[in-house]
């Protein structure tokens, strides 16, 4: 004979599954629906992103390449192309794909979050720098207007991201894009790196061990084939084709002499007195600010005082004042010997 009671909590146990898979909003159901859709979202901006990147460098763009970008099949590109030309968000020309004035917008506010979020995990963060790009993926899909103009505030409304990429304004501007790739470059050629590419990762990790910035100047020592070697700041360097392609530079004023006196601070010893010439663009965010609250500025005379017991820090004086400055700190600091 069934017994009543165990009947009726099995019921309700029954109900509580099917309300925990069904449930609106908040069910198992729901839940795959949204992430499914969030993930929908987020190849579709990606998409805009990228053919606008296409564009910015007048670049083909077809489905190939957005696949390949994307690193999904072409089977869910064309679907997700054809969900953008639904929405007016592109044109489709043969293979060729274009953004339509909305797209464009779209894409814009997209790429103003990635590069702004980069600029504060810069400047205002002790994140990583072969973290900032992979963070801004994530960020840009979820910062509504509101946060992403508050954090531009903060920042001082900056123009450039850290790796030399000019970020949109509010209103959707942004300057055309210049530049020589490095590769293409001739033996004698004298610059300033205005981009380093970070992506692929595999790269960019190599440039940033090597301890190359946008901001500092080089010159072309020699071209071959499959090698460029060049002399930037304080040291020379042999960069492969690949290393080579992620560096853009503009040239520099004619005339221009590579300065091949400076060393860094680190390399002032006891005694010798030195003039501040600049800080590495290696040097960002807080550490940066420090320096120069305590004065470390082009044109200011450092005078190294002595050695601390243990090899480190090193006192200088700056300033009228002692200060006490790490090897790695010193090592960021470009300087020209002055004789007294």
């Amino acid at each position: 004979m069934a017994n009543p009671e165990l009947n009726l909590i099995l019921g309700i146990i029954f109900l509580l599954i099917l309300s925990g898979v069904f449930w609106p909003d908040y069910g198992v159901v729901a839940r795959i629906r949204s992430r499914r859709k969030k993930r929908e979202k987020i190849l579709k901006e990606d998409a805009l992103k990228f053919l606008f990147d296409c564009e910015y460098k007048k670049q083909p763009c077809g489905l190939n390449s957005i696949a390949g970008n994307l690193n999904v099949s072409t089977d869910r590109v064309s679907k997700i192309l054809d969900d953008l030309r639904k929405d007016k968000s592109i044109d489709i020309e043969g293979q060729i794909c274009r953004l339509t004035a909305s797209g464009r917008i779209y894409a814009l506010k997209i790429i103003r979050t990635h590069r702004l979020w980069e600029r504060y995990l810069a400047d205002e963060t002790g994140v990583h720098e072969l973290r900032w790009h992979s963070e801004a993926d994530r960020i840009e899909h979820q910062l509504n207007d509101e946060e992403l103009e508050r954090i531009s505030r903060k920042l001082g409304n900056p123009i450039f991201d850290p790796h030399g990429d000019p970020i949109p304004t509010r209103e959707g501007e942004i300057p055309e894009h210049k530049g020589q790739i490095l590769s293409y470059l001739t033996k004698g050629f004298k610059g300033k790196i205005t981009h380093i590419e970070d992506e692929p990762h595999s790269i960019y990790k190599e440039l940033v061990a090597l301890g190359i910035y946008p901001g500092m100047n080089l010159e072309v020592i020699q071209q071959e084939k499959q090698n460029i070697r060049i002399s930037l700041e304080l040291q020379e360097f042999d960069l492969n084709q690949l290393q080579a392609n992620a560096i853009t530079v503009v040239p520099l004023p004619e005339n221009t002499e590579v300065d091949r006196d400076l060393k860094t601070l680190a390399e002032v010893k006891e005694g010798e007195h030195a003039e501040v010439v600049g800080i590495s663009p290696q040097c960002r965010g807080s550490q940066r600010r420090r320096l120069l609250d305590l004065g470390i500025v082009p044109g200011t005379t450092i005078s190294a005082e002595f050695l601390g017991p243990l090899g480190d820090p090193m006192a200088y004086r700056i300033m009228g004042a002692s200060i006490g400055l790490r090897r790695k700190q010193a090592e960021l600091i470009f300087v020209r010997d002055i004789h007294e």
